[in-house]
């Protein structure tokens, strides 16, 4: 040590490695086969994290998989508690006799709404997106990351997600498909999804709690009798014109629609 004038001398170990080449070398292999690991289960978290659209599949396809009983056997109990509970504080008997899932891209939330014998639209509650790609304005086209928007249906739930559960939305809907055909447009995409997880490319992730919760509703009230309206932002407080696009010019036409739709539904905080 250069400050106490002390020399530093090499311990019996270190000279003991410098004279035997075999333990040089074992230590070197046991460097290797620990950064070996640490690659291996850093790729392994990756995969799982982001490439589950490669392997659920192949699980699915060696397990056989699992069918909509068996997701309303695991989770429908709990859930039934928790949505019985919501309901009763909005004055609504559950499960109810048809629904609205409000998705609003800009404030990234999607508002649960039930219908009662009156067909008053009656608000539940509010869910946050987890993640949904692309901008403001409709999809247009495959491989574009945008989510839809529009007045939607869902088409079918998928208990063998590779994203936990899924349900789908039946885009392109009629109104995508003629705006397409009015300007050449082929390819326009699909199989567009509300799913869980936090991870989304065109759709709508929940997280793994609200994807549950929405799954076993939609198989309580029947997948005809749900209404799916995805908004640019909250068209109830912000004026829609403020996001017609320039270079598509039917998006004003679309989001007259939208929040025409929109006016059913009172504005909740």
């Amino acid at each position: 040590n250069g400050d106490s004038g002390v020399v530093e001398r090499p311990c019996f170990l270190e000279l003991w490695a410098d004279k035997n080449p075999t333990f040089k070398t074992f230590q070197m292999k046991r460097k290797l086969i620990y950064g070996g690991l640490v690659i291996w289960l850093a790729c392994g978290l990756i995969t799982y994290r982001y490439a589950r659209r490669l392997w659920v599949p192949v699980v699915v396809k060696i397990t056989g998989g699992r069918t909509v009983a068996d997701v309303v056997d695991e989770y429908g109990f709990a859930v039934n508690e928790i949505l019985t509970e919501e309901f009763q504080k909005a004055g609504l008997p559950y499960p109810p006799r048809k629904i609205a899932l409000i998705g609003l891209k800009k404030e990234k939330q999607l508002e649960l709404w039930a219908f009662g014998n009156d067909e008053r639209p009656v608000f539940i509650k509010s869910y946050p997106i987890m993640a949904a790609s692309g901008d403001r304005g409709p999809k247009l086209k495959q491989g574009d990351s945008q989510v839809p928007e529009g007045i939607y249906k869902l088409s079918a739930l998928n208990p063998n997600s590779s994203f936990h559960l899924s349900m789908r939305v039946n885009y392109p809907n009629n109104y995508d498909r003629a705006m397409a055909a009015k300007e050449g447009r082929k390819n326009l995409g699909g199989d567009i999804y509300i799913h869980g997880k936090a991870g989304s490319v065109g759709c709508l992730a929940m997280g793994d709690p609200a994807i549950e919760q929405l799954f076993i509703l939609a198989t309580k009230v029947d997948i005809e009798n749900i209404e799916v309206i995805i908004a640019p932002a909250d068209l109830r407080v912000v004026d829609y014109n403020s996001f017609i696009s320039a270079e598509i010019p039917w998006t004003g036409e679309l989001y007259q629609n939208i929040a025409k739709e929109l006016e059913k539904f009172g504005k909740e905080n």
